[in-house]
């Protein structure tokens, strides 16, 4: 195995920390804390050629792959400007457009997409599904040759600032199909369609990203707006999901990263009683440790996005990347707010704020439990438990 990142790779991973000496973590915090969307950061991002990096050169992207985009989020968290913008965008719809759309639906969107003029949300959580995608109920019904969107999302990051939501919906409801993964459709929606509308969730996790409840009022829409195929497009649905986990576990690893990174700093420099803080094995110890989890979900993530890109396999990894790179992000964190003490909860550290980012990632956007179901029945052959 060769471990090496090659010359381009290096330059992605490394472009966190040139664009953070423009934005950094206080410029990221100053934004998170009004909930107000970075539009500076996103414009330099796009500028630079970042936000396509998964489409296509011939549609305005680079052509590049799953490890380059986790080695770009991770070195972005690395420096504490962690976008989930790019997760619900760059991520998981503009390669789902470029992979599955129409030749015409991919020079319409994917262009102005992948240079940061039009932003995509992704609307597939519903209130009264949760996990449990199977049992959504927004459906769309055709009528003539139009389709007639109805039905609710929520947990909808950045709708505000987004011009189109890739939407999960039904054309047919589950008593009318025969096996419970028939019926769904993938429609692109443009948020200022009639219709449409949308309320904020008031969250208590620090984001400059918010979320909102989305809701569908007879959204009027064509077979021009469908991504693949009518009532086929639960297949081309999960193809997104390993991609998720891989750049989530990817933030979890670079906000771990910058945590330790910030505590090993301070306790080199802070004087207590007869020296250093960070001589005390007490610190020094969750520390060590937290590092080597952390540098162990990041190969494991690493792992994930290689075998994404070369057509293998990638649910287990992906999945066992989330759970420890959630992990290892939480414990990283919460073991540099002990070493930092009280200065590790007040607005100019920044590091409780953190902690609540990796936190919320350890249950969105697919909860722990539900990733070790898959493991166990997957991995070990045990019988399923839900």
């Amino acid at each position: 195995m060769n471990f090496e990142l090659n010359d381009e790779q290096r330059m992605i991973y490394e472009y966190g920390d040139q664009v953070a000496k423009k934005y950094d973590q206080h410029y990221w915090l100053k934004k998170a804390r009004k909930n107000e969307f970075p539009r500076a950061l996103w414009d330099q991002v796009s500028d630079d050629g970042f936000i396509g990096l998964m489409v296509p050169e011939e549609y305005g992207g680079a052509g590049l792959g799953m490890t380059e985009m986790a080695l770009l989020m991770e070195g972005m968290a690395n420096n504490g400007i962690p976008l989930l913008s790019m997760v619900v965008g760059s991520t998981m719809t503009l390669p789902m457009i470029a992979d599955h759309g129409s030749e015409a639906m991919k020079q319409r969107y994917l262009p102005d997409a992948c240079a940061g003029k039009t932003l995509f949300c992704f609307a597939i959580t519903e209130p009264t599904a949760g996990t449990n995608t199977i049992k959504i109920n927004t459906i769309a019904k055709k009528k003539g040759d139009r389709y007639f969107l109805n039905g609710q999302k929520t947990f909808i990051t950045s709708a505000d600032e987004s011009d189109y939501a890739l939407v999960v919906a039904r054309t047919q409801a589950h008593t009318e199909v025969a096996s419970k993964t028939e019926g769904f459709t993938l429609f692109i929606v443009d948020m200022k369609a009639k219709g449409l509308s949308m309320t904020p969730l008031e969250m208590g996790v620090v984001l400059p990203e918010r979320q909102y409840q989305l809701f569908f009022d007879d959204v009027e829409l064509t077979e021009d707006d469908v991504i693949g195929t009518i009532d086929k497009g639960f297949e081309i649905l999960f193809e997104s999901l390993n991609p998720e986990r891989i750049v989530v576990s990817s933030m979890c690893t670079g906000i771990g990263r910058l945590a330790l990174n910030r505590a090993a700093e301070y306790a080199a420099e802070r004087v207590v009683f007869n020296g250093p803080i960070g001589a005390y094995q007490g610190l020094q110890h969750p520390l060590a440790e937290s590092k080597t989890q952390i540098e162990l979900a990041s190969l494991m993530t690493r792992q994930a996005a290689w075998l994404f890109d070369h057509k293998k396999s990638a649910g287990e990894a992906s999945s066992m990347a989330k759970i420890a790179a959630a992990d290892a992000g939480m414990k990283a964190v919460d073991s540099a707010l002990q070493c930092f003490g009280g200065n590790g909860f007040t607005d100019d550290y920044g590091l409780y704020d953190m902690y609540s980012v990796v936190r919320l990632l350890k249950t969105a956007p697919i909860n722990r439990e539900m990733l070790l179901n898959y493991i166990a029945e997957k991995s070990l052959g045990l019988p399923r438990s839900y």
